[in-house]
């Protein structure tokens, strides 16, 4: 794609398979203390809340690991899950910091360092990133968290503000996420877009955002499509 010479990824959902981390810490509690439940639409609701808690967000006292504790507590709470002590749901909330990377990623984005600087676009924390990166070999050139930023996406001045760090006008950056919400505030911004499918990011629930809006500039279906696609 002509013109671009910045990548920046969505991270949580796109690059990160939370679902199958979080869904097998709550098993693996729920069997320690004998609890049964479904623990995929439990995991699904935890992500669902945190999402809608920190998006849109402005200089708040607070980042996603703080979230993700009060939302893990509100959930057990409802579900009536007493068993669970404070070591479970501080490794339920800490399995966050050590997700695993969807295996077609790390791949990809050392052929499309090669060509374009790849960076780290994120709701996430800055600690979290860190943390995951060096468990799956990650090598961004940079991470913008909106933590930094003071600013959460998918509000406007999150997009202008990383576009100003990056020194890159917005129509020199492409936006990667698997979701449109994130994709459609990037192109408002004059960001170029890419949607790429991550069809078991919700599980076997399915993703809530299947269908790419028209407007997107790339739709692929993995990240070694996108690297061809963009010539790297």
């Amino acid at each position: 794609m002509d013109g671009i010479k910045v990548i920046a990824f969505d991270t949580g959902g796109t690059i990160l398979d939370w679902h199958s981390g979080i869904a097998a810490v709550l098993a693996d509690c729920g069997q320690k203390r004998g609890v049964t439940h479904d623990w995929p639409r439990l995991t699904n609701e935890y992500r669902r809340r945190a999402l809608r808690r920190m998006l849109g967000q402005v200089d708040p006292g607070f980042n996603i690991d703080d979230v993700h504790h009060e939302v893990l507590d509100d959930l057990l709470g409802e579900a009536g899950i007493a068993a669970f002590n404070a070591e479970d749901r501080a490794a339920i909330a800490g399995r966050w910091h050590q997700l695993d990377a969807w295996p077609d990623f790390v791949p990809a984005l050392e052929r499309l360092k090669r060509r374009y600087l790849c960076v780290s676009f994120t709701i996430l924390s800055l600690a979290l990133v860190v943390a995951v990166s060096r468990r799956n070999d990650i090598a961004w050139d940079a991470v913008i968290a909106c933590e930094m930023l003071r600013v959460y996406k998918t509000r406007p001045e999150a997009y202008q503000r990383a576009a100003h760090l990056l020194q890159a006008s917005p129509r020199e950056i492409l936006m990667v996420a698997c979701h449109n919400f994130d994709l459609d505030a990037a192109r408002a911004e004059f960001y170029r877009t890419a949607f790429i499918r991550r069809a078991d990011e919700w599980g076997a629930a399915g993703p809530p955002d299947p269908n790419p809006n028209p407007a997107t500039d790339i739709i692929v279906d993995g990240f070694a499509e996108l690297a061809d696609r963009l010539g790297a």
